[in-house]
C-alpha cells in the first residue's frame, strides 16, 4: 500500500510518503491555452508545476497561468485534476498504483465540508480510494518532531502563500482557531506596488517573489540589496534598479503586524490555563516566511512570547503528515476519513 500526505498550497504542492520523506515540491500552477474547435471552447495545456510557474510575466498571448487552488479550496477542479496527475506521475504513481494508495489532505482551519468534497473528487478522479483530512496546526506542529500530550495544549502559527491558520489545540482537537487571508503571497503584490511607488517600474511577480527572498528582512539595520530587472512605467523601456533591504522593510512589516492582530486575537480567546500554558511553551511556527532574516524575533518581541521554529521550516506540515499518515494512533486523533 503506497501511502501520502499532501499539502496541497496556493504556491506550491508538497508531498510526503513515509519511508521516503519529502518527494516533491513544485509550484501549484499550470499553464493552459484556450482555443475554439467546432465552436467549442477548449482547453489545452502548456506547462505543469514549475515550469508553468517559470512562464509568469513571459507567456505568449493567449496563454493563461492558473492556480486551481486558492486558500485551501479547489477553484477548479478539471485543472486540479490534470495537475495532481501531473505529480502523481512525477513521484511514480500511475493509475494502477493510486488504486492501492492512501492520501492524507493537510487543509485549513474551519474548512468546510464542500471543500473537503472537492478533495474527494480529486483523489477519485486519479483513482485513489481512501482519502484522509487533518488541519495545518496538526500537521504543522508534528513537523517538529514533537509528541502532542494530552495535557499540553499548542499553539500553532502558520505562514502560507495566501492565508495564515492560527490555532491553540491539544489531542481533543482545537481550542480555538481561525485561517486569515493574508500570507507570502500579498507581501510580493505589495513590493510589486511599492517598486513601481519608488521606482516607477514595472516588475512582475516572480522579480517580486525573488527580492523579498534575498532581501526581505525584520532586522531594522540590514542593509542587503538585489537588482530588479523591469520596465520604465512612462516609456516602457527595460531598465534595473537595485533594492535594498530598507526599501521594503515597512511593506513586509505591514502583513507581518496584521496576522499578528490575528494570534492575539487568539490567545485572547483561550481559557486562562491554555494561555499560560502557551506564553511557557511558546508558538510552533511554520512556512517559509519564517526562512526571513529577523522574523522569529520580531515575532518573539511584538507577542512577548518564545518562538519555536523547526529544522525544515517551508516543509513542516507535509513532514507532520508524514509523521500522522506513517501513525495508527496518530491518524486516529488527528484525521478524518471520507468515502
Amino acid at each position: 500500500m503506497n501511502k501520502i500526505a499532501v499539502d496541497m498550497g496556493s504556491g506550491l504542492t508538497k508531498i510526503y510518503m513515509p519511508g521516503c520523506g519529502v518527494v516533491l515540491v513544485e509550484a501549484t500552477c499550470i499553464a493552459v491555452e484556450e482555443y475554439k474547435e467546432g465552436g467549442e471552447k477548449k482547453i489545452a495545456v502548456k506547462a505543469y508545476g514549475d515550469k508553468a510557474r517559470a512562464l509568469s510575466g513571459r507567456a505568449a498571448q493567449g496563454t493563461r497561468i492558473v492556480n486551481p487552488v486558492y486558500e485551501g479550496d479547489i477553484v477548479s477542479e478539471e485543472l486540479a485534476v490534470w495537475l495532481f496527475e501531473y505529480f502523481l506521475e512525477k513521484i511514480e504513481i500511475n493509475h494502477k498504483k493510486a488504486k492501492r494508495t492512501e492520501v492524507l489532505f493537510i487543509l485549513p482551519c474551519g474548512v468546510k465540508s464542500d471543500v473537503r468534497l472537492k478533495y474527494l473528487r480529486l483523489a477519485q478522479s486519479c483513482g485513489i480510494p481512501t482519502v484522509y483530512f487533518t488541519l495545518t496546526p496538526f500537521a504543522a506542529v508534528l513537523g517538529h518532531n514533537l509528541a502532542i500530550s494530552e495535557s499540553m495544549p499548542m499553539f500553532s502559527l502558520d505562514i502560507g502563500h495566501s492565508m495564515a491558520n492560527i490555532a491553540a489545540f491539544s489531542q481533543d482537537g482545537i481550542i480555538y482557531g481561525l485561517s486569515v487571508s493574508v500570507g507570502g503571497g500579498h507581501i510580493d503584490t505589495a513590493i510589486i506596488d511599492e517598486v513601481a511607488d519608488a521606482f516607477n517600474l514595472r516588475i512582475g511577480t516572480l522579480t517580486s517573489e525573488r527580492i523579498k527572498n534575498s532581501v526581505g528582512s525584520l532586522l531594522s539595520d540590514d542593509n542587503k540589496m538585489t537588482i530588479a530587472d523591469g520596465r520604465d512605467l512612462d516609456t516602457g523601456v527595460p531598465t534595473s534598479v537595485a533594492v535594498y533591504s530598507g526599501e521594503i522593510y515597512d511593506v513586509i512589516t505591514s502583513y507581518i503586524d496584521k496576522i499578528l492582530e490575528y494570534v492575539a486575537i487568539v490567545l485572547s480567546k483561550l481559557p486562562a490555563e491554555v494561555a499560560s500554558s502557551v506564553m511557557r511553551g511558546g508558538i510552533y511556527v511554520s512556512g517559509g516566511l519564517f526562512k526571513m532574516d529577523g522574523l522569529t524575533e520580531y515575532v518573539e518581541e511584538k507577542l512577548g512570547i518564545p518562538v519555536n521554529v523547526p529544522e525544515e521550516v517551508q516543509l513542516a506540515q507535509v513532514i507532520g503528515g508524514g509523521t500522522i499518515l506513517a501513525s495508527d494512533t496518530l491518524l486516529e486523533k488527528f484525521s478524518t476519513e471520507e468515502e
